[in-house]
């Protein structure tokens, strides 16, 4: 085909860039989706409990994902300041993934149970306390907010619709687990279980 033509022709040009992306995008995609390394959970990894459901909600609504990713390279530079590369199969009950590329702060994917709660309560409250120079800001009403125990039934309904492992029984007792907790005791949490799968293999 002409290559003038097709330059001059707009529509058709839309037409084979679709063609072209779609083909490569379903050479790149079939295959990992067919793949038990991407689709079926790492040795250890389960659902989120509801607490640190609850958590990874805060987390995502607070837009962290915005400065921190949650995904190691495996490049040497990586893997020595953060621990063991990321594989898929620790990501498989995150619905959106938190990969990000954005490193404003550090990636997170292994800092579950390097600090302490009460680290992570002062950091979230106001960063600097803890690292003079940091940038972030603080989320001091964290510690203010209860969580909604109905609210994390329902996502538990929703997710166990969606295929996760979640029992009756879990959707059942997610209210009590929940209740008398702040948004800053699910974040924590969220926060203490990043990695700990994997990191401690």
């Amino acid at each position: 085909m002409n290559h003038d033509k097709i330059e001059k022709n707009i529509n058709l040009m839309a037409i084979l860039i679709v063609v072209a992306i779609s083909i490569g995008g379903l050479i790149e995609i079939v295959p990992l989706m067919r793949s038990s390394a991407a689709t079926q959970p790492y040795e250890g990894v389960v659902p989120y409990p509801p607490l640190q459901l609850a958590g990874r909600d805060i987390y995502v609504r607070e837009g962290c994902y915005g400065c921190h990713s949650q995904q190691i390279r495996p490049f040497r530079s990586e893997t020595e300041r953060y621990g063991p590369y990321s594989v898929a199969g620790e990501f498989v009950y995150d619905r959106p993934f938190q990969f990000g590329s954005k490193r404003t702060g550090p990636d997170l994917a292994r800092v579950g149970a390097r600090y302490s709660d009460d680290w992570h309560i002062i950091h979230m409250i106001n960063p600097r306390d803890v690292v003079p120079d940091s940038n972030m800001p603080g989320y001091p009403w964290l510690v203010d907010k209860t969580l909604d125990g109905d609210l994390i039934v329902r996502k538990l309904r929703a997710l166990q619709m969606l295929g996760d492992p979640y029992t009756d029984a879990d959707i059942a007792g997610a209210k009590d687990a929940v209740a008398g907790k702040t948004e800053m005791d699910a974040l924590v949490a969220y926060l203490q279980n990043l990695g700990t799968v994997r990191s401690a293999r």
